[in-house]
């Protein structure tokens, strides 16, 4: 990369409108290229560019299913304050017993919830990606 551009002593100045700036920026942001003087150079020289293409369809499902990891959060915040109120009860001897059987209850609950996040959590890492 280094000696690439140590040959690259001459420089091309060009002026455009506002328009043609905006279409050329846009056209640059939705391509691979690290920097906008290489899509240009690219451009130029017929060399292909790589394009991203985003399916709304898609990312209005992402949307929604990182709203649904934020409920589950919120769910699984909940139940954990119920649980820290109920172990303050635990001093009335018929709440020790219920108290241990949601535990239990509660366990299996956060586990669901937290494979669910985790499922999500790479669905929308791995679209994010692409």
């Amino acid at each position: 990369m280094e000696r690439e551009n140590s040959n690259r002593s001459r420089r091309i100045t060009v002026r455009l409108t506002p328009q043609e700036y905006t279409k050329i920026e846009q056209r640059y942001k939705n391509s691979t290229c690290r920097k906008l003087s290489d899509y240009i150079r690219k451009h130029l020289f017929n060399k292909p560019i790589t394009t991203h293409y985003r399916n709304q369809s898609i990312d209005d499902s992402i949307e929604e299913i990182v709203l649904l990891r934020n409920e589950l959060s919120a769910v699984g915040n909940n139940v954990n304050q119920v649980v820290k109120k109920m172990h303050t009860l635990q001093q009335i001897p018929e709440f020790k017993e219920w108290i241990t059987r949601y535990e239990l209850e509660r366990m299996i609950l956060s586990n669901k919830i937290n494979d669910i996040q985790n499922r999500i959590y790479k669905i929308s890492d791995k679209w994010l990606q692409s």
